[in-house]
């Protein structure tokens, strides 16, 4: 890392989003990943679609090692400028209903998938029985 970082805007990062000009944001800091797109053990498709967003939460549900962190650092070319940055929507709870809730899984769950079955069971062996010869 440089002791100087330059501060990015999010509208200069998120157009850096071809395989040939690649940066990503993660956790606050802008990374040039372009020399490591063919190197990236999941692929260059992967980076190249983290562009244009702030990939913090995509880097860390995958679990990432310390060694992966550790290359990181020599694409660091400095950080965002959390001003810049999309608003994130809101959480909008779903429309609550007046109609009673049914409970989820169980024997609902398991009943709606075996009576199709039953039925085509008996619908087949009906007409098994009752074919003429």
């Amino acid at each position: 890392m440089t002791s100087e970082s330059k501060v990015h805007s999010f509208e200069e990062v998120s157009k850096h989003n071809k395989k040939d000009d690649c940066w990503i944001i993660i956790s606050g800091k802008v990374y040039n990943v372009t020399p490591y797109l063919d190197d990236h053990p999941g692929g260059d498709d992967v980076l190249l679609t983290a562009t244009g967003k702030d990939a913090t939460n995509d880097f860390e549900d995958i679990g990432h090692s310390d060694d992966a962190r550790e290359t990181m650092k020599k694409y660091y070319i400095g950080d965002i400028d959390t001003n810049t940055l999309p608003d994130k929507p809101a959480y909008t709870p779903p429309p609550t209903s007046s109609a009673p809730k049914q409970k989820s899984g169980g024997m609902m769950t398991l009943l709606q998938f075996l009576l199709p079955l039953l039925i085509l069971g008996l619908a087949v062996g009906f007409r098994y029985f009752n074919k003429k010869e």
